[in-house]
């Protein structure tokens, strides 16, 4: 058996980075162009998006021995339509709160929502391909209803709360499509708390 390696360089996969520059910057995302030497020696040109680390929560009720998830659903722009969602979102303004934290907040402010526990299931990447943002799962139990503190721009979100198989239904026949509310309910799923 030997030891893993101790260098704490990631893996560059071969690429080299020639050169890097801003293309784009506001107070939630960044957009840089990088110039590229692949692992075949190719030279190339990578655009990638940096985002802060977000939170995903399913907020889960047992009620009558019936279990319920609240979902928010609400219009986003890109795709000109609206989604059914977990919860979800990041603090730009606080890059140094605890992902724990960001998820309890973020559930109180869409949803009013307050939560007993807050379980992690995880992390996960958005989009690795394009994208340096990744996330955490959390399962919220233990909800007490309050009032909501949406930011002006969530004011068109509404809450809705649905039974657990129902929400498995939606994401089968494709009315939830969000492929991060997606996949924090397979990674919730896969732990074994659903």
């Amino acid at each position: 058996m030997t030891d893993a390696p101790s260098d704490p360089t990631p893996d560059a996969g071969g690429f080299v980075t020639v050169s890097s520059r801003l293309a784009y910057e506001n107070p939630w995302t960044r957009v840089r162009e990088d110039i590229i030497i692949r692992p075949n020696g190719r030279k190339g040109l990578y655009g990638v998006v940096e985002r802060g680390d977000f939170v995903v929560i399913l907020p889960l009720w047992e009620e009558n021995g019936k279990r319920f998830v609240t979902l928010v659903q609400q219009y986003r722009y890109p795709i000109k339509q609206r989604m059914w969602e977990l919860p979800m979102g990041m603090w730009e303004t606080r890059p140094d709160a605890s992902a724990q934290d960001v998820a309890h907040g973020e559930l109180r402010e869409e949803t009013g929502l307050v939560a007993e526990n807050m379980r992690d299931a995880g992390l996960m990447y958005q989009g690795a391909g394009y994208t340096t943002q990744k996330g955490r799962a959390y399962l919220a139990t233990g909800l007490t209803q309050g009032p909501h503190a949406r930011e002006e721009t969530e004011e068109d979100i509404t809450c809705h709360k649905v039974r657990l198989e129902e929400m498995e239904a939606m994401i089968r026949d494709g009315r939830i499509t969000c492929m991060v509310t997606i996949a924090a309910f397979g990674l919730i799923r896969a732990q074994g708390w659903i």
